[in-house]
C-alpha cells in the first residue's frame, strides 16, 4: 500500500513539475513575441463589451418623457375603444388593430375633459427649451406634457411637425437645460456600438444598446434611415440614438416586425436630416421643399444595358406633370435622370432627397439620358404644396385611329396612328397606339391602348418612324420599347419571334 501511494505521489509530482515548466515556457515564448504581435494579443484580450454607464450619466438628463392629452369627445362612461398606448403601437408599425375595447372614461368625466392619448420620448435640443421628437408622437394632441429626469413637468407648445420626415419640435418655458451634443452621421460606421434612451411602454429613462446594422436604408421618400439592433418599443419613439462619444446621431422612429414585438431591427432618422428639418420648423413652423414635377421609377439592369446606360442607376421618368419645372425644361417620359446639380443619382430615391432639400426658386440643372445621348437641362425649382396630391389624368381615350395600320408579327404588335386629340390629352409630341398585342408583345404585358414612344433607343413619332426604327434594330436581341400607359411610362424588353 505504501509503495502504491508513493508511486501515485511521485506521478503527481512529475505532472505538477511538467505543468509548471510548460507555464514558464509559455511565458517565455510570449516574451519573445514581436512587439506588434504582443500588442495585438493584448488588444484582443482587452477588447470586450463597452461600458455605457458614463454615457447614461452624460446624456440621460437631456432625454425627456412626452405624454399627450386629447379632449374627450364623448360623454362619461362611453366606450372609447382600445387604449391609445397600444393603439399607437399598432398604428406606427402597420399591424392590424384587434377588436379590443379600451378603458372607459373615468366616472365624473365630462365632454371636453382632457384624457391621456399617448406616450413618447424626446431630447433637449437647446438650453432654452426646444425639444425634438417624432411627428407621430404629438400628432393630434390637444396638449403636450414634457417631463424631465428631475421630475419637473412643463406644458409644451408644438412649434411645428413634418410628417414626411416624422420630425417635430416642441418648446417648453425653461432655461439652462442640458442640451445634447449633435454627432456627425458621416462618421458613423456599420458595427459601431450605439445606445438608446427612452420611455418604452411608459418606463421612463430605459436604456438599451446594440450596434449599427446598416446605413442608408431606403424606407421613406426623403430619409435614408439608420438600421440598428437596439431594442425599440412603443414609447421609445422620438428618443435619441447615441454613439460612444455621447453624441446624438439619430432619432429612434420605428421597427420592423411581423409579430408585433421587437425582432432585432429598428430604424432611426439620421440626426443631420432631422436638424435640417428642425431649423425650418423653428424659423417658420413648416418645412418647404423643392419639386420638379416628375414621376420616377428605378432603372433595372436589363433596361440599363439596353439603353446604353451601362449600369443600373439613375431615375427613370415615367410621367411629367404639365406646366411643371421639368415640363418647361423639356424633360420627357422615358428620360433617365442621371445627375442633379452635378450629383450622381445612384438610386432612384436619391433624386427626391436632393430635389426636396433644394430651396424653391433655385436654378438647377439635371442631366438626362435620352435615346443613348446625355443632355443637360436647366430649370427653376418649384415648391411642394402642403399635403400636395399629384393629380392624375384620365387614361387615353378610345378614339379610333385613322386609316392606316401597321402589323409587326415579330413583335406581336398591331399599331395605329395617334389622333391630334390623343396626343394633346397625353401631352406627347408623337407615338403610335397599340391596337392589338399578341405573342411576344403580350408576354411582356403590352395591351390595347398602350402608346409606344421609343423603339430601340429611337424616337417614334408615327408609323413611318416606327418602321424605320425597326429596320435598324438588332433582331437577334431583345428590343427595348418605351411604352406609355395612362400617365405612366416604362421600358419593356420584347424578344422578337423568329
Amino acid at each position: 500500500m505504501r509503495t502504491q501511494a508513493w508511486t501515485m505521489f511521485a506521478t503527481r509530482a512529475k505532472a505538477t513539475a511538467l505543468a509548471s515548466a510548460m507555464v514558464v515556457a509559455a511565458a517565455g515564448a510570449a516574451a519573445m513575441l514581436p512587439v506588434s504581435a504582443a500588442q495585438a494579443q493584448s488588444a484582443a484580450t482587452a477588447r470586450g463589451l463597452p461600458d455605457f454607464t458614463d454615457l447614461v450619466d452624460q446624456v440621460g438628463p437631456s432625454v425627456v418623457n412626452i405624454r399627450t392629452l386629447e379632449k374627450v369627445s364623448k360623454s362619461a362612461g362611453e366606450n372609447l375603444g382600445m387604449d391609445e398606448d397600444m393603439l399607437e403601437f399598432f398604428r406606427r408599425f402597420g399591424l392590424p388593430v384587434p377588436n379590443i375595447p379600451r378603458q372607459r372614461t373615468p366616472r365624473g368625466g365630462q365632454q371636453g375633459e382632457e384624457q391621456p392619448r399617448g406616450l413618447g420620448s424626446g431630447f433637449i435640443l437647446t438650453a432654452d427649451g426646444y425639444v425634438m421628437t417624432n411627428a407621430h408622437v404629438v400628432e393630434g394632441a390637444d396638449e403636450v406634457i414634457v417631463t424631465l429626469t428631475d421630475k419637473r413637468e412643463f406644458k409644451a407648445k408644438i412649434v411645428g411637425s413634418d410628417k414626411r420626415t416624422d420630425v417635430a419640435v416642441v418648446k417648453i418655458e425653461a432655461k439652462g437645460l442640458p442640451a445634447v451634443k449633435i454627432g456627425d452621421v458621416g462618421r458613423l460606421k456599420v458595427g459601431e456600438w450605439v445606445m438608446a434612451i427612452g420611455s418604452p411602454f411608459g418606463l421612463e429613462n430605459s436604456v438599451t444598446a446594440g450596434i449599427v446594422s446598416a446605413k442608408q436604408r431606403d424606407t421613406g421618400d426623403y430619409l435614408p434611415f439608420i438600421q440598428t439592433d437596439v431594442a425599440i418599443n412603443p414609447g421609445n419613439s422620438g428618443g435619441p440614438l447615441i454613439n460612444m462619444r455621447g453624441e446624438v446621431v439619430g432619432i429612434n422612429s420605428q421597427i420592423y416586425s411581423r409579430s408585433g414585438g421587437f425582432m432585432g431591427i429598428s430604424f432611426a432618422i439620421p440626426v443631420d436630416e432631422a436638424v435640417r428639418v428642425s431649423e425650418q420648423l423653428r424659423a417658420s413652423g413648416k418645412v418647404t421643399r423643392g419639386r420638379i414635377g416628375v414621376q420616377i421609377g428605378p432603372v433595372t439592369k436589363d433596361v440599363a444595358e439596353s439603353i446604353g446606360l451601362g449600369k443600373a442607376e439613375g431615375a427613370l421618368v415615367s410621367a411629367v406633370e404639365a406646366d411643371s419645372p421639368a415640363a418647361k425644361a423639356g424633360v420627357e417620359a422615358g428620360d433617365v435622370i442621371t445627375k442633379f446639380d452635378g450629383k450622381t443619382i445612384e438610386k432612384v430615391s436619391d433624386l427626391p432627397r436632393l430635389v426636396g432639400n433644394t430651396k424653391p426658386g433655385t436654378k438647377s440643372m439635371i442631366t438626362v439620358l435620352r435615346r443613348g445621348k446625355l443632355m443637360d437641362l436647366n430649370m427653376v425649382i418649384a415648391e411642394v404644396e402642403p399635403d400636395d396630391v399629384v393629380k392624375t389624368k384620365a387614361a387615353a381615350g378610345s378614339s379610333k385611329a385613322p386609316q392606316g395600320m401597321l402589323e409587326n408579327k415579330a413583335l406581336g404588335l398591331t399599331l395605329g396612328e395617334l389622333t391630334a386629340a390623343q396626343k394633346k390629352e397625353l401631352g406627347v409630341k408623337g407615338g403610335v397606339r397599340v391596337m392589338a398585342a399578341t405573342d411576344a408583345a403580350a408576354r411582356v404585358g403590352l395591351r390595347e391602348g398602350d402608346v409606344i414612344l421609343q423603339l430601340a433607343n429611337t424616337e417614334v413619332n408615327d408609323l413611318k418612324s416606327f418602321e424605320s426604327a425597326w429596320a435598324k434594330a438588332d433582331k437577334g436581341k431583345p428590343v427595348n420599347v418605351l411604352v406609355r400607359r395612362g400617365e405612366w411610362a416604362q421600358y419593356v424588353l420584347i424578344r422578337p419571334s423568329k
